[in-house]
């Protein structure tokens, strides 16, 4: 079955299950990644209707975009799929600055462009925003960039509400990227009620919460990485977060389904979201997410879950 829809006021339509490629050549994410594993997992997405990538310069740094630019040459089906990409970080030295100015953005973007191996990107967020430059500013120099055809639609990521408001002071922003997972809401009354009355659509990350929601964890489960630390994964909290998924568990199970499946269903339901990004790291992960596109919850599924992770 053909599943479509169009990401808020743009014209950009696309499967609402797309793919986060920071594990695709994301090397200062991922260490020890396997580039031909990355590209096959694009591949794999392009051929099996997933037509929406989100990547970005800092993935890598730039490996990522390379990596989907080569898919697109390689496969030819450039004109198939919708590309997001993002631009604000900029070596000084070896430290990292964030540059919302016109003109690193309009830099950022032509070198995007090279890397990606194409003449457009879809959807060109600010990734994150700087301290000086007025957001109106940055986001009219985007702008200039979609009336010349070099992208088609402008988004930015990791905005406060105020950066939004400034951001969008000519209504050009199409596309907010945040954080907004079942265990961190806080984007429902925060973003939610400003990007739905404006028509700009609201892109979530850590969709899983590190790996929480996909319900592949148990209370015996150690962690070595950041997650040791986080609060989710503490103590008390950690077990009474597994009792709420376990919950989501029986709702999947019914269906014949999995945890992940029903949880990213569910952020679809919500009006303020038209696609979901999952990030996966190899082939058969990808195909995995897209039997989200084969879950229907009902209005009272719909219900508990939100009860669930609101008690």
């Amino acid at each position: 079955m053909e599943h479509k829809t169009k990401i808020g006021q743009t014209e950009l339509t696309v499967n609402p299950i797309g793919l986060g490629t920071n594990a695709v050549g994301g090397h200062n994410i991922y260490p020890n990644l396997d580039e031909e594993a990355g590209k096959e997992l694009v591949k794999t997405a392009i051929d099996n209707g997933m037509n929406f990538l989100d990547t970005a310069f800092i993935y890598g740094p730039e490996r990522s975009e390379e990596l989907v630019g080569q898919v697109m040459k390689e496969t030819g089906k450039r004109q198939e799929v919708v590309l997001a990409t993002k631009g604000a970080h900029k070596f000084v030295g070896k430290d990292i600055v964030f540059d919302n100015s016109p003109a690193f953005l309009k830099q950022s973007v032509e070198d995007s462009l090279k890397r990606l191996q194409t003449d457009y990107i879809d959807l060109f967020y600010i990734h994150f925003p700087d301290e000086e430059t007025p957001k109106d500013e940055a986001v009219g120099a985007l702008k200039e960039l979609k009336d010349q055809g070099k992208i088609k639609a402008i988004g930015v990521s990791n905005f406060s509400l105020d950066q939004l408001k400034e951001a969008n002071k000519d209504g050009y922003v199409d596309v907010l990227q945040g954080e907004y997972n079942l265990l961190n809401r806080a984007a429902e009354t925060e973003y939610f009620p400003y990007t739905t009355e404006n028509n700009i659509s609201f892109v979530p990350y850590f969709p899983f919460a590190s790996g929480l929601l996909a319900g592949k964890y148990d209370k015996n489960t150690t962690f070595q990485d950041g997650r040791a630390k986080a609060p989710n994964f503490q103590g008390a909290t950690f077990l009474r977060n597994l009792e709420k998924v376990e919950k989501v568990r029986k709702i999947a199970t019914n269906k014949n389904v999995e945890v992940a499946h029903v949880v990213l269903a569910w952020y679809l339901t919500r009006d303020a979201i038209d696609v979901v990004i999952p990030g996966a790291k190899r082939a058969d992960q990808v195909l995995n997410n897209l039997q989200t596109l084969n879950v229907e919850l009902t209005t009272e599924e719909i219900k508990e879950i939100d009860t669930i992770f609101k008690s």
